[in-house]
């Protein structure tokens, strides 16, 4: 009987350490795999946050913020308010007529209206020599507003030797809502 107990209990020993290898080996070590890959993940995660913490400092966000605002302001200030249409049409008159240029036809297009500003274009008609006209589109370049030539077509005057005349749309833009 003892031998018989002293069996029962090596083989209750060895299926005690073999539950347990084998709980190790399909639960615990897998778990701790899982739980080791988690940690990692994490990690990787807080790193990558405390990165991008840095790349967006409050500081810089603010410094950011400023220089928008202050193009902003600049683009605005190149805007002439709505109400102001009539004044920057009698300008770009008076440069053509100063320049030596005769305008033959001078038509407002319809106005674009977009998102913070408007958008008028002109069809004119211009006659004049060349060296006339490139000193009206330098001027126009200097004008302290935003304008862009959208189409030009030019043609020799077959009549008038030195002489051109051009069809153009200038696309004038001004504030959406009067300043």
């Amino acid at each position: 009987m003892d031998m018989n107990s002293n069996m029962r209990k090596a083989v209750f020993f060895v299926i005690v350490v073999g539950v347990a290898l084998v709980a190790y080996q399909f639960m615990i070590k897998p778990a701790n795999d899982n739980l080791t890959d988690a940690r990692s993940r994490v990690k990787d995660k807080i790193d990558k946050l405390n990165e991008l913490k840095e790349q967006t400092n409050e500081q810089d966000l603010k410094q950011q913020l400023a220089q928008l605002k202050e193009a902003i302001k600049f683009f605005e200030s190149k805007l002439p308010p709505t109400n102001e249409i009539h004044t920057v049409l009698k300008n770009v008159t008076v440069i053509a007529q100063k320049e030596g240029l005769t305008p033959t036809a001078i038509k407002t297009m319809k106005v674009k209206n977009n998102s913070g500003y408007i958008e008028q274009p002109l069809k004119m008609t211009l006659v004049g020599n060349f060296n006339s006209f490139y000193s009206f589109l330098l001027e126009l370049e200097n004008l302290p507003r935003i304008m862009k030539v959208r189409e030009l077509d030019m043609e020799k005057q077959k009549e008038l030797e030195g002489q051109i005349e051009a069809d153009m749309v200038v696309s004038i833009f001004f504030q959406n809502n009067p300043a």
